[in-house]
This record gives structure tokens, C-alpha cells and sequence, in this order.
């Protein structure tokens, strides 16, 4: 986190999959007209490793219940008395002199109480609400991320082209779980060359373009260990070492580079044989990696120049929208918003993101009014959101009309168990309340703290709130983020009328 911000607290290892678990077996009815967060049919295979198989896995335990029930004929708060409640609340000082909030019915989508509810505002890490639900539109839930081998130009040399799979791995286990592998990829290149050695390995990462670092990024964020230089080519989130904890992490420089080399070694190449370079164009009448998420493998056939040699897909989108709002990756943001750019035919930069994010949240007739996006991670002070393009983003996810973005909520922190959330609700007086009720999206940078998310009140009704604050004293996290939470926790116990 920038600027000498703590980290938001991740979720332990062991409770890395608890969210989709909890998503998957339980919980969130968002709306009773029709949203349960479940994953079956078409969503059990965008999950399975394999996509042609079930998944080898042992079924999952029954976990405890932890959130809420919601009930289809429960009342909805009244705006006079949402306003009785909330506005002692949001006058805390703790939240310093700019406060912008929105709460909204998750059944119906009408908003219910604003205060400056469409003003933008910085939103840190809120900001992956946007990108999840906008991958989400443009991807398909089930899209895999192809990282490709080719051949080269002269005998013997590989190219190896990023797509912009940020969770790519060396070997089996890398950081990310599901990851694909470079070792998987090198033993497709052997079959596909067959006698012949790999004598060079040439790194494509041109997919990508524009600068490497966002300039609204705090200074210290490419060597702070929460950003990264932003290659279509990297290993582990660009992790030095892929056995690193959740939240901060040292990152390579050259996340590109560090890649190939990493092939080259798996190929027997010496390391002073790897370059940077741009893959040959594919022969005429094959088909491209990008043109089919699911293939895998290497065609038969000759390996002349560009021809493809082995390919190996990410895990579906759905599983890395899941994993960047639990973990707040900022990787996987920027690289899932450059997926949005991708699937528009835009440049795959940061603004280029930003363009056809915008354009998608247009297209899902959200209020962009206010709205200015530099990246998809939300480390940018450059970003600007209403808490009403969030609220009504997250209303509509829970709608029947887009069943595609309920996969937002499998990943959402729940108050007091898991994710950015599990140490909070219950230790500052006025939160408990929102302990297994509040289920939400956290964002912090130095000066800025938000929260936005979905809570059931004591009646049964859902709601979707965002709250949005960016002039907060530099020191002043702890009680900002006390005074969010008492906002939350207020909503949870809401009659309201």
C-alpha cells in the first residue's frame, strides 16, 4: 500500500478459497428474485481445471452459515429514516472533510439515501468492483487467458508471446492455485520441435502497451510491493519469490524478461540467449491462441516461422475475479482490465482500459456521470467513482437480467471472517452488528478510505452501500476505517422506518 499505508489484511492461506466456497454452498441471496451466488451447470466447468473434465478435487466440507438471510417481503427502509440514522454517522470527523455515500435496494435498484451520492471520488481499491463487472460483460465468466510458444524466425528459436495472464507459474505450484505453467509449456515445445534443440528463446510481451506504471501511482508503489511493472508476460503477479504471503510482496523489475528466462532454463537454453522481440506472424490459415481460449496443445504440423508449438490457459475469469477482490490483487486488476480493453479492440494500456471499461459501464446503462478511470486496480489517486455508479453496479450484478456478474460476490470479504474484513466488525464499539452481514469490497491508500458492498437488514432486506471518503489526515486509518464500519453496521440493524 502506498505512501507507508498499511495493507489491507488478506486472507490467510488456509482461507483462500473460503469466499468461493462460501458463494458456492450457501450464502448470498442477494436477491430473491432470483440471485443465489451458486456455481452450477456451465459455472462448475468454467471452474474445472480442465474444461473437458470434472474437476479431480474432493468435494468441498459444508461450512458454518455465517451471513444473513434475506426475505422477498421484507420492508424497505424509509429515506427519513435511513437519513435519522446515517447522518450522525457520516458527520464522524474521523472521516474526515469529504464524505460521499449511497445506499440503494438490491431487490429493486432504487437508490434510498445519497449524500453526494454522484460525486466522483477517489476510490482506491473499490475501483476492481468496476473491473470485475466489466471483464465479466466483455470476457464471459468462463475465458481463459492463453499464454503461447511459436516459432521463430531462424531454427531452433522459441517465442514466447504473453496474453497477459498475470497468475502464470514456473512449475506446478506457483502463487497463484490453478495456475498454468511454463513447464508444461516447455514440454509442448519439445514434442512439437521433436529432435530438434531450442537454441534461443525471444519474449513477446507486445500486447501490451503504452507506459509500464500508471502515472497516478504514488511513487512508491513499483518498489513498494503492492504494484508492479505491467507486462502481457510475467510469473506469480511478478513475485520474486512465489512462496511470498498475501498483500506485500518484492517484485521483479523486468517481469517480461524474468519469464523467458525461466523457459529458457526449462528449455536448456543458456539465459544470455533470451531477448525481447516480436513473434513472427502466424502462417496463413492458422489459428491464434486468442481466437481460442480452450485449445490446448501443439497443432501437427510443420514449425516454420510463427507457427504455434504448445499453449497453456489461465484459470477462468470467473476464478480471477474472485481472487482479486478477496486478496485485492492489483495485478490481477490491471490485467483483468486490460482483458476488458482486449475484448473491445482497444490498446491493451492503461488507457486504453480505461476507455472501454467506461464503455462498458455505458452499455449497462450504470450512471457514469462523475466517472474517470486511469486503471483497473485502483492504486491511481487519478481514479474518480460516484458511490452511485457503485451501488448501482452492485444492484444490478444481483439482478436475474445479468446472471453473468453474479460472480462478483463469490469473492466479496465478509465482516468479521474473511478476506480484507476478518479482522473487523466486533473490536470498535458500534461494528459488531455487521459481523456475517456485511459483505463488501475495501479500498485504502494514504488520505483515502471506502467501503462498498452488499449488508441485509434486521428485517431480511438487502442493500447495496458504498462509502466514499478522500481527505482523511494521513495518520487517521484506524478510526476511518472504525467509522466506515459503524456505517455498515448501522444499515445491519436498520428498520429505518
Amino acid at each position: 500500500m502506498p505512501s507507508g499505508v498499511p495493507p489491507e489484511q488478506p486472507r490467510p492461506t488456509s482461507r483462500r478459497r473460503l469466499p468461493v466456497l462460501l458463494a458456492a454452498v450457501l450464502v448470498l441471496v442477494l436477491a430473491v428474485v432470483g440471485l443465489v451466488v451458486v456455481r452450477p451447470g456451465p459455472v462448475e466447468r468454467w471452474l474445472a481445471d480442465d474444461p473437458a473434465a470434472p474437476s479431480a478435487e474432493p468435494p468441498e466440507p459444508s461450512p458454518v452459515a455465517v451471513l444473513a438471510g434475506t426475505d422477498v417481503g421484507a420492508p424497505t427502509p424509509a429515506t427519513d429514516g435511513l437519513r435519522a440514522v446515517l447522518d450522525p454517522l457520516i458527520a464522524d470527523t474521523a472521516l474526515g472533510g469529504r464524505v460521499h455515500v449511497s445506499v440503494t435496494d438490491a431487490l429493486t435498484g432504487q437508490q434510498l439515501f445519497e449524500r453526494g451520492g454522484g460525486t466522483g471520488t477517489v476510490p482506491a481499491s473499490v475501483t476492481k468492483l468496476l473491473t470485475a463487472v466489466t471483464v465479466l460483460t466483455a470476457r464471459g465468466p468462463g475465458y481463459r487467458i492463453p499464454t503461447t510458444a511459436v516459432a521463430g524466425a531462424r531454427p531452433g528459436e522459441v517465442v514466447l508471446v504473453g496474453g497477459g495472464d498475470p497468475t502464470l507459474a514456473a512449475g506446478a505450484k506457483g502463487f497463484y492455485p490453478g495456475a498454468a505453467s511454463l513447464k508444461d509449456l516447455a514440454e509442448q515445445v519439445r514434442t512439437a520441435l521433436g529432435g530438434m534443440a531450442p537454441t534461443r528463446v525471444v519474449v513477446d510481451s507486445s500486447l501490451y502497451s503504452g507506459p509500464r506504471l500508471e502515472p497516478g501511482w504514488d511513487d512508491d508503489i513499483p518498489t513498494g510491493g503492492y504494484g508492479a511493472q505491467m507486462t502481457a508476460l510475467m510469473l506469480d503477479g511478478a513475485r520474486k519469490d512465489p512462496k511470498a504471503g498475501q498483500g506485500w510482496a518484492e517484485r521483479v523489475s523486468q517481469p517480461d524478461l524474468t519469464a523467458g528466462r525461466t523457459f529458457a532454463r526449462l528449455l536448456g537454453v543458456p539465459e544470455n540467449e533470451v531477448r525481447s522481440a516480436t513473434a513472427p506472424a502466424p502462417p496463413a490459415g492458422s489459428t491464434e491462441a486468442t481466437d481460442a481460449p480452450e485449445a490446448s496443445g501443439a497443432p501437427v504440423g510443420a514449425t516454420g516461422p510463427g507457427a504455434q508449438l504448445g499453449v497453456v490457459q489461465s484459470p477462468p475469469l470467473i476464478r480471477l475475479v474472485d481472487i482479486m477482490i478477496s486478496d485485492s490483487d492489483n495485478i490481477i486488476g490491471e490485467a483483468l482490465a486490460r482483458q476488458v480493453a482486449l475484448a473491445r479492440g482497444r490498446p491493451a494500456s492503461f488507457a486504453g482500459a480505461a476507455s472501454a471499461m467506461t464503455e462498458v459501464l455505458s452499455e449497462l446503462g450504470l450512471p457514469t456521470e462523475g466517472l474517470a478511470l486511469a486503471d483497473g486496480s485502483g492504486l491511481s489517486r487519478r481514479n474518480l467513482i460516484s458511490p452511485t455508479l457503485l451501488t448501482e453496479t452492485l444492484a444490478l450484478a444481483a439482478s436475474p437480467d445479468h446472471p453473468e456478474l453474479g460472480g462478483i460476490f463469490g469473492g466479496l470479504p465478509v465482516g468479521g471472517w474473511s478476506g480484507t474484513l476478518r479482522d473487523r466488525y466486533g473490536s470498535v464499539p458500534g461494528t459488531a452488528a455487521g459481523a456475517g452481514t456485511v459483505r463488501a469490497k475495501t479500498g485504502t491508500l494514504t488520505g483515502v478510505h471506502a467501503i462498498a458492498g452488499v449488508v441485509t437488514t434486521a428485517e431480511g432486506r438487502p442493500l447495496t452501500f458504498a462509502v466514499l471518503t478522500d481527505r482523511v489526515p494521513a495518520d487517521g486509518m484506524e478510526p476511518a476505517r472504525g467509522a466506515l464500519d459503524r456505517i455498515a453496521a448501522a444499515l445491519a440493524t436498520c428498520g429505518c422506518r
